[in-house]
């Protein structure tokens, strides 16, 4: 497989100013998912695609090619992701001379993800593509149940459970199991982004990255969240010898 990592960062983030390229132990955001994808085996090529003059040059200082710019229609608080990609895949399939046969699309703000998750998806892709699967994306248990804990106000403003289930469900553990789009990591083949209009288009399966990696910075109270953990991280990784231990929350 021809592999084209997709690290997107746009310059007009409104949660928190510049926070793409914001120093988070030691290095900018993003160099953490340049470093993952660098580290990745099978990824052949590693493209930012930003409107930012500045990003772009923190992203080539830290090793990915920025061969265009994103247009502003692209670049809105308001952009959905599928229309990025597609542009992305154009744009480097032009540039390179070259198709790719798998995308693989990093979120610059979720650097919790492990060199090993984005791998063992881009496998898990390999294996199930056979079986008519287009996309596997990053995804953990939620930490709130619309079966259990997550309410809606009715047309009379009372609330209820936003997914009730005939009979009442007392407990967390009695409800069905449902998951959180940690939005942290996505791997699809080419003809998918080329032939669809959105996420959901086709046949997607999650890779669970577990609780303590579907966080993302898009304010300050969860860059202070992703600051600790990555801490954590990284301390259990020089005590056990390996930047890759499990951060499980």
């Amino acid at each position: 497989m021809a592999i084209l990592c997709v690290i997107g960062a746009r310059g007009g983030s409104t949660g928190l100013r510049n926070k793409n390229i914001r120093p988070l132990l030691g290095k900018p955001l993003i160099a953490w998912s340049i470093e993952q994808a660098q580290r990745t085996p099978g990824i052949d090529r590693i493209i930012v695609s930003t409107d930012s003059d500045d990003i772009a040059a923190v992203a080539r200082r830290h090793g990915a090619d920025v061969p265009f710019r994103r247009p502003d229609e692209l670049a809105t608080a308001t952009a959905a992701k599928f229309p990025v990609w597609q542009h992305a895949l154009v744009e480097a399939e032009r540039f390179y001379g070259s198709n790719f046969d798998t995308v693989v699309d990093l979120d610059c703000t979720c650097p919790l993800r492990d060199v090993a998750d984005i791998a063992g998806a881009i496998e898990q892709l390999r294996q199930r593509r056979e079986n008519g699967v287009d996309m596997v994306m990053g995804v953990a248990d939620a930490p709130r149940n619309p079966y259990f804990n997550i309410l809606e106000a009715g047309k009379d403003g009372f609330l209820g459970h936003s997914k009730p289930l005939p009979g009442a469900v007392v407990c967390r553990q009695a409800a069905p199991r449902v998951l959180t789009h940690a939005g942290n990591l996505y791997v699809m083949t080419a003809d998918y982004l080329r032939r669809s209009q959105g996420l959901f288009d086709g046949r997607v399966e999650g890779y669970d990255v577990g609780v303590g990696k579907a966080f993302d910075v898009d304010d300050k109270l969860g860059f202070a969240i992703v600051e600790f953990l990555m801490r954590r991280k990284l301390d259990a990784g020089s005590t056990s010898g390996t930047e890759e231990a499990e951060v499980n929350g």
